[in-house]
């Protein structure tokens, strides 16, 4: 039985599309043999139109559709995988060791495809704040106009960087753009969980695209809102209407399993009833404007209310002189009630929730009391986010978000408030939840997390990337010494920590404001494009060992993690044993020897770590024998049977 090889590549978008398609309909697959002769599952189109019936178009002339040049290449750029990696950097990180959240810089669509593995399914709400294509902002040099045949991946404009300025020159201005996110979204959204939602900041110049481009996504059917932000504005320029506002966009992974926002506007005023202690609201409102009308009790409704009564006061019954007891309800048929309510759903909600009325000032029971519990509850989920969001008055806009930055604020045009940020994450995201932001720029989404973590409680946790674009020569950011955007968003994040830390030193004591610093890097494995034949016996002898001379245990640690589905910020741990050095990463997840020669004492230990998975590099093993003993060694001391110990064991 041959051990198996951990991937090279990151997960096919392909593969993934085949892998969920069999779910669903299992019957219009069929097998093909592989050039090496193994079997591989693949479509039988016919089989699938007989299954879709008559929802199948093919050559229809026209159709509605939102197409640009190179939109085919950026579907096949998203579905196509990659050998690249994450390199750990524990120098640059802070609380390596014990923190949950991550750094990670490089090409943006290269890391998420790199997280799928591990986070597919997993994050709860992603925010970005793309390049608005201004005719003056990076692009990444995607090179979508291409075929995935001659798509080269050490693509690079004329200074060796992979991204370049989107200038409105280009004659591809648009295309580009729309290639660029849409291809970045197709994979971002495989990183969501099934009722998480996504938030994307754009502003006058691509939102028309931008949606349409989401609703392809997303689906249609996932909007949740087109939020209008309003921004400080510029009042002293000649522009014949002043720009004051940007947009962010709201979709869902799936709109029915997403909650309603646990977030309350922030123009509310503090002196809202929402905010008091109890709720007082008038049970009549008669009037012209609010005249009684009849709302049906239903049919054994409520089942499970204790024995009280509702004054005729409070709600006029017809056809009773008395106090109606509503017990009476469980066995009596359906009542007309005259109620000038706001709504039936709120009168049933009152009796249901036995909310007794109580007198006004005037004696008169006309009034009842909500308090913190039950209905006031359902009270606050309403009417609570507005789709409008103006933080002018209270919180700041683009003039307020520069402050934030501290001695960082003249580095960024126009940087996101913190306020802001925290208003969107406190919108639908709990304690354990995971927040991914791959435009992260000044690291303004994990200022937020951190404060929110310590202002409401919780443990939320970060992950941002960021393509380490070079500061300008002449700004104000190279003269400090910061050398990209991503030396200024990892101070930021460090100052913010420390600052949330030391404003509430009682409270911020567990606080996590550290983060794990990755970098997006070329594969681990040297290269190897021809076959033994085309080298000598000498140029064989140095893929013995087929890792990079200048990668460390760390580095294959985390790549083992990244192509096994282990998240990056599970704590880690090692041991030594026979001389060896073991790491074990979150109790037994992952177990991993890269040293020397693997000894039965060596199994030893890491059977007694009762390990999930386990991954050796495959020059410590000097012959064949010895790989196939090792499979006899984990039955043994694991108690694995050899069906388990094929898929619970890799090398690399």
């Amino acid at each position: 039985m041959e051990i198996k090889h951990i991937e090279k590549e990151s997960l096919s978008g392909a593969q993934l599309n085949l892998d969920a398609l069999f779910k669903i309909a299992p019957s219009c697959f069929t097998e093909a043999k592989k050039e090496d002769g193994s079997v591989r599952k693949v479509v039988d189109f016919n089989k699938l139109r007989l299954l879709l019936g008559d929802n199948t178009i093919e050559d229809v002339p026209e159709v509605y559709d939102f197409t640009w040049v190179g939109k085919r290449a950026a579907l096949r750029e998203a579905a196509a995988p990659i050998r690249k990696t994450l390199r750990p950097c524990p120098e640059e990180s802070v609380n390596w060791d014990t923190t949950q959240n991550l750094y990670i810089e490089g090409d943006n669509l290269e890391v998420l495809k790199l997280l799928q593995n591990s986070y597919m399914g997993k994050v709860k709400m992603i925010y970005i704040d793309p390049p608005y294509n201004t005719g003056n902002d990076f692009v990444y040099h995607d090179n979508f106009a291409q075929s995935a045949d001659e798509y080269d991946e050490t693509n690079r404009d004329e200074e060796g960087n992979r991204y370049r300025r989107n200038t409105d020159s280009n004659g591809r201005f648009h295309s580009d753009w729309c290639s660029m996110i849409y291809a970045r979204l197709m994979v971002a959204r495989t990183l969501l969980k099934d009722d998480g939602v996504i938030f994307i900041s754009i502003n006058d110049h691509e939102v028309d695209n931008l949606i349409k481009i989401a609703n392809e996504v997303f689906g249609e059917s996932n909007q949740l809102a087109y939020f209008c932000w309003r921004t400080d504005g510029n009042f002293d320029n000649q522009a014949r209407i002043k720009t004051c506002h940007e947009y962010i966009l709201l979709y869902a992974k799936d709109e029915e399993l997403v909650g309603l926002p646990d977030a309350i506007d922030p123009n509310i005023p503090s002196t809202s009833k929402i905010f008091k202690d109890e709720i007082r609201n008038t049970i009549i409102k008669n009037g012209i404007k609010n005249p009684i009308e009849d709302v049906t009790i239903p049919i054994g409704f409520p089942c499970d209310v204790e024995e009280c009564t509702i004054s005729k006061k409070s709600v006029i019954w017809p056809q009773y002189d008395n106090d109606i007891n509503i017990a009476s309800f469980k066995t009596q048929n359906e009542v007309i009630a005259k109620t000038g309510w706001a709504s039936r759903a709120q009168l049933l909600e009152f009796i249901n929730n036995k909310y007794a009325p109580v007198k006004d000032s005037k004696g008169q029971e006309t009034v009842f009391v909500m308090t913190k519990t039950g209905a006031i509850e359902s009270i606050k989920k309403r009417g609570n986010t507005s789709h409008v969001i103006s933080l002018l008055n209270n919180m700041g806009g683009t003039q307020k978000a520069t402050s934030d930055m501290g001695e960082l604020g003249n580095y960024f045009d126009y940087p996101k408030p913190v306020s802001l940020m925290t208003y969107l994450c406190k919108m639908y995201t709990q304690s354990e939840d995971i927040i991914l932001d791959f435009f992260s720029g000044s690291g303004t989404t994990a200022h937020a997390s951190m404060f929110l973590n310590s202002s409401i409680g919780g443990h939320r946790k970060f992950i941002m990337v960021q393509w380490p674009e070079e500061t300008p020569s002449d700004s104000e950011a190279a003269k400090a010494g910061y050398k990209n955007i991503c030396e200024i968003g990892k101070e930021r994040i460090r100052r913010a920590g420390k600052k949330i830390k030391s404003d509430s030193p009682l409270t911020t004591q567990d606080l996590d404001i550290g983060f794990r610093v990755f970098k997006c890097d070329e594969s681990n494995y040297k290269d190897v494009a021809f076959s033994p034949k085309d080298y000598s016996q000498e140029e064989l002898d140095m893929f013995v060992d087929n890792i990079k001379d200048d990668r460390s245990d760390l580095d294959l640690l985390f790549d083992c993690m990244l192509r096994w589905g282990v998240e990056l910020s599970m704590p880690m741990k090692k041991t030594t044993a026979d001389g060896c050095t073991i790491h074990n990463v979150d109790d037994g997840n992952l177990v991993a020897c890269f040293d020397g020669v693997v000894t039965e004492k060596v199994i030893d230990a890491i059977a007694a770590m009762s390990p999930v998975r386990v991954v050796f590099r495959d020059s410590s093993f000097t012959e064949a024998a010895a790989k196939m003993n090792l499979f006899e060694l984990f039955k043994q001391k694991c108690g694995w049977s050899e069906s388990e110990v094929k898929n619970n064991v890799r090398v690399i």
